[in-house]
């Protein structure tokens, strides 16, 4: 459902415990398979709340096309999840219908080093039984075609006191689109990855990044009440990165010493 007047939409979804148990299976996670009852665990929510467009609605990256819903149509081709900002009020529990209301806070178009870009910031509040479990801001990006002139990464941090390492493949990603009904073509189509969209192979989601990161911090601190990401520079799935905590900051750093996201975490 959308209030176009208000730039609004809100969605019920029952939290299929099937669903979690899938990703549960693709990022093989230790312990029993999730089930009904069982607490959803953090940024999980977003293998649910599935927006189905037909085909025709579709743009030619496979994601919706802008200037319907939320997004504004920039004239930009190009998106990218930038970051995101999150608050864990209270756990989800799987098998029980959960409602998340988005709302359009933020649209600006300005003139970076690249080029023209467009900003999106959206806000979901995702409720249970009349009870507000999950906030979050939610940072798109929207831009024209990458030259062959674009800037070097900068390079991450090396004063972590943890560290884990993670290796990506094409059947991970793939999955995690399925899951996700991420249907961005520079996860699963490396003709589209490195032709129009420049990427030198297929891109690793943005938000698994954040998974492996909100994993690593809870292992370590427990259960977060808050967390907070940005992505710096894109990580390929043929590449090993490296996943980076030192008191409540992390990040990810690529093969090259490259920073590919920062976050941060309150418990």
């Amino acid at each position: 459902m959308t209030d176009a007047a208000l730039k609004t939409q809100s969605q019920t979804d029952m939290l299929d415990p099937a669903r979690a148990a899938a990703l549960h299976a693709a990022l093989d996670r230790p312990g029993k398979l999730p089930k009904a009852g069982d607490d959803l665990p953090p940024f999980w929510h977003h293998i649910y709340f599935w927006q189905a467009y037909p085909p025709a609605q579709l743009g030619p990256d496979g994601h919706p096309a802008v200037g319907q819903g939320l997004i504004p149509d920039f004239g930009l081709p190009h998106r990218m999840w930038a970051g995101g900002r999150l608050t864990f009020h209270k756990p989800l529990a799987l098998g029980t219908p959960a409602t998340k209301t988005s709302t359009q806070l933020k649209v600006a178009r300005k003139e970076g080093r690249s080029g023209p870009l467009g900003f999106v910031t959206l806000s979901h509040q995702i409720t249970q039984s009349g009870v507000t479990c999950v906030t979050e801001e939610q940072d798109l990006v929207y831009r024209g075609p990458l030259g062959a002139d674009r800037p070097a990464p900068p390079m991450a941090r090396t004063d972590e006191t943890a560290c884990q390492s993670h290796s990506f493949t094409p059947t991970l990603l793939f999955r995690y689109s399925a899951l996700t009904f991420n249907g961005h073509r520079i996860h699963y189509d490396l003709p589209h990855a490195t032709g129009p969209e420049g990427y030198r192979g297929l891109v690793v989601h943005g938000p698994l990044l954040a998974q492996l990161l909100i994993h690593m911090a809870e292992a370590t601190h427990g259960p977060l009440r808050q967390f907070a990401f940005r992505a710096v520079s894109p990580l390929m799935d043929f590449e090993t990165a490296e996943f980076c905590m030192a008191d409540r900051q992390m990040w990810v750093r690529g093969p090259a010493g490259q920073c590919c996201m920062t976050a941060e975490f309150e418990v």
